[in-house]
């Protein structure tokens, strides 16, 4: 069963957490702020990607997301490149005693990673391909021949800082826990997915319910992906984030129940 447990955020005493680290991890997120700058890899400017980064943390521990030890470990080590680029030049012109840029391992190892990343990602589309030929019934109302692009972690928290604009500073109104549990919001979620084969993103939220109501309804839709119940996809480069099941209607708790049994 999913637990009743509300997020901490001044509501209860209890937090309900997602540990970041079950997404996505600290290469993915430098990844994912590249791409997002349209940097190139091997020419890093280290003093905005490490601000964005930083940022970025920040803005995931705000949603009680749990950051793990190996992103503050990058951090440390964005901040160290960082410096090591602020000295300046010796007299003579010599460079470290590697004679080596800075930020040459960081390059290294965000090269090796993307390079598995993106076979590892051929291999899921293959597996994909092979259930839609040969899978025992429907797996979403979507058509198979679809060009999906599938998202990131740090894609859908790009998308909710947006909607998090939009929702009015004043929201002083008084929400019951009843109405800020995780596990409501993630059955509300999949009734939404129930009714139609694909929901966009932003039509979640409603920025009137207020702040704490769209950082729950954020949480249970990342529980919902945790569990491989629902994926964020886009239909083309740029457009617009969907949400739809992955396969046929389950309820949340038997989900859980065979995760945990």
């Amino acid at each position: 069963m999913v637990d009743d447990r509300d997020i901490g955020l001044d509501v209860a005493e209890d937090s309900y957490r997602i540990r970041l680290e079950e997404f996505e991890g600290p290469l993915d997120l430098l990844l994912h702020l590249i791409k997002k700058n349209e940097i190139n890899i091997y020419d890093i400017p280290i003093a905005l990607i490490t601000k964005q980064y930083l940022d970025s943390i920040s803005m995931m521990k705000s949603l009680n997301l749990v950051v793990a030890g190996e992103f503050l470990v990058m951090a440390a080590t964005l901040i160290h490149i960082k410096s090591r680029m602020l000295l300046p030049d010796e007299a003579d012109g010599d460079e470290d005693e590697t004679g080596e840029d800075p930020r040459a391992e960081l390059v290294r190892r965000l090269l090796e990673y993307k390079q598995f990343k993106e076979a590892a990602g051929e291999l899921v589309q293959r597996g994909q391909q092979w259930r839609e030929v040969f899978g025992r019934g429907q797996i979403s109302n979507l058509s198979p021949h679809d060009a999906l692009l599938e998202l990131t972690l740090f894609d859908l928290v790009d998308a909710l800082q947006e909607v998090l604009q939009r929702v009015p500073a004043k929201t002083l109104i008084e929400v019951t826990a009843d109405h800020l549990t995780v596990k409501d919001r993630m059955n509300y979620i999949l009734e939404r997915l129930e009714q139609e084969s694909a929901v966009p993103f932003d039509a979640l939220f409603s920025p009137d319910g207020g702040r704490q109501v769209v950082i729950v309804t954020f949480l249970g839709l990342l529980e919902l992906m945790r569990l491989k119940l629902v994926r964020a996809f886009q239909a083309e480069a740029f457009g617009p984030i969907l949400l739809s099941r992955t396969f046929l209607p389950v309820a949340v708790e038997e989900a859980d129940a065979e995760e945990n049994p």
